[in-house]
């Protein structure tokens, strides 16, 4: 049996790069398909998508995540796509990763997610992100080039009603697309029981669209909402993403998350694992390392364990958008995983 790498009280060495950052939250995209077509992400008639051959197995996902948790200290994983509900057997696979441990959750357009919630739930799903832009049915079919807001209006109600809570309502606000339906996002939220999070645009469309003019960021997200609440900052929640106000006198929590004009990346621990096996260890990493290829050429667990490793120790600072050194990804988000 391979040798687990431990500290002398029994945990496992944390995943630390070079500049003294632990690393404790996995991203694994479970596909690289979507059955959406946001005019943000990607072009209408959608992408060349991989070939099923070398999308992960369900083995070889618990496998990799079985090493992440019990050698790397890794304590909460997400999954993510894609859209990770095309996945199929997934509550089969959620049962399995839930055996390993690690808090789950799951990022999802919430097309499926009404006739899935409740299985998901009992597989040991903790929580899901629900991608939503705008309240309008005609808006958000234009956004997305489909009609299907109702889908995902019944996918949030059994998500909540299925107790996979805090559900967390994600929007990405566009100028001159729906920048003028943050208030009305807000309310909704507060209705339903759900969670609000603002999220900046980033270069991360496979057009190579993305316009930093067109972004609504952070500091205008709370002028607008500072129009309409008063709001008590709440702060961030260890190493995640959102920065977190509450309406005050109210239970509303809204976050913002500004990567693009206030990163975080000093505090980042979050490492990123692709459908088809590859290591990232920044959403906009360059180079990225094949651990599928070594699942299947027969390393053991202490050969992947050094290669998570040695990904890592290389990683940089931070992702300098808006900076002469920037370079985008070759790979677009729908194929990284969010």
């Amino acid at each position: 049996m391979a040798r687990r790498t431990e500290h002398a009280h029994g945990a496992p060495n944390p995943l630390v790069d070079r500049f003294g950052r632990v690393h404790t939250d996995l991203r694994v995209s479970l596909t690289d398909r979507c059955n959406l077509r946001c005019t943000y992400c990607m072009p209408a008639e959608g992408l060349n998508w991989l070939p099923k051959a070398e999308v992960l197995t369900d083995d070889e996902i618990v496998r990799l995540v079985g090493i992440a948790v019990d050698r790397l200290g890794i304590r909460s994983v997400r999954l993510t796509g894609g859209e990770p509900l095309l996945r199929r057997g997934l509550p089969g696979l959620i049962a399995r990763l839930t055996g390993l441990g690690p808090e789950l959750s799951l990022t999802t357009n919430g097309i499926g997610l009404a006739r899935t919630a409740g299985d998901l739930k009992a597989a040991g799903l903790h929580r899901v992100n629900v991608s939503l832009d705008t309240l309008r049915p005609d808006r958000y079919a234009e956004i997305t080039r489909r009609d299907r807001i109702a889908d995902v209006l019944a996918g949030l109600a059994a998500a909540r009603d299925a107790g996979l809570d805090p559900v967390k309502v994600n929007a990405v606000p566009v100028r001159g697309v729906n920048e003028d339906e943050i208030l009305d996002l807000v309310a909704f939220a507060a209705e339903h029981g759900y969670r609000m999070r603002f999220i900046e645009s980033m270069p991360l469309d496979a057009q190579g669209a993305w316009d930093r003019d067109k972004m609504i960021t952070a500091d205008e997200i709370l002028e607008i909402l500072g129009g309409r609440w008063q709001l008590v900052p709440v702060g961030r929640h260890g190493n995640a993403p959102a920065e977190e106000w509450r309406i005050a006198g109210t239970p509303t929590v809204i976050g913002v998350i500004a990567s693009v004009t206030r990163p975080f990346c000093g505090g980042c621990d979050r490492v990123r694992l692709t459908a088809d096996g590859q290591l990232r260890n920044c959403l906009f990493a360059t180079r990225e390392s094949d651990l599928r290829a070594l699942l299947r050429g027969g390393a053991d667990d202490d050969r992947i364990e050094r290669a998570w490793r040695d990904t890592i120790a290389r990683k940089g600072p931070g992702h300098d958008i808006g900076s002469a050194e920037f370079v985008r990804p070759d790979r677009p988000m729908s194929a990284i995983g969010g």
